[in-house]
């Protein structure tokens, strides 16, 4: 969903386009990875992230959701979605990931497939969103619709031998 002006996003664990550390996938410690973002449009009232892999051989894969993120935070901390609890306090509500648990799988291409390119979106909402928990993507995204100020996409890759 790209709607709206757009702000920084970015991660001390890699630049936009590098490789993503093992550390964060799953042949590591499948940690969530730091983000920090900056520059919010005028009237954010939350922030929700979605993680995607677009290159995953049966479509697009969904790592990672989290949302009413609320607007005076300026990072999720690395590891923040990696204890699988749906409420993080002060932090947000974590969705359901097409791995079928609740909060970050990292990557995980299957082997030899080559690199998978894996999206951080980030959007600033203009209000908290009512969903039932735990949402997926798809929920969340139609629940974002005619909300959305900006948005911010930082794309790491992993690959698999």
């Amino acid at each position: 969903m790209r709607e709206g002006a757009q702000f920084q996003l970015a991660s001390d664990a890699f630049s936009d386009g590098d490789i993503i550390p093992v550390k964060f996938t799953c042949d590591g410690e499948d940690v969530s990875p730091q983000l920090s973002w900056s520059g919010l449009p005028q009237g954010t009232r939350s922030l929700a992230l979605i993680m995607y892999d677009p290159d995953a051989p049966a479509g697009t894969f969904i790592h990672w959701v989290i949302y009413n993120i609320p607007p005076t935070l300026s990072q999720l901390e690395e590891g923040v979605g990696s204890s699988g609890a749906r409420e993080i306090p002060g932090v947000g509500t974590q969705g359901v990931n097409d791995f079928g648990d609740v909060g970050y799988g990292g990557p995980c291409p299957p082997r030899g497939h080559g690199p998978h390119k894996y999206y951080f979106a980030l959007h600033a909402l203009s209000s908290q969103l009512s969903l039932r928990s735990p949402a997926t993507a798809s929920a969340l995204l139609n629940s974002m619709k005619g909300k959305v100020l900006g948005y911010s996409l930082l794309m790491g890759r992993y690959s698999r031998q």
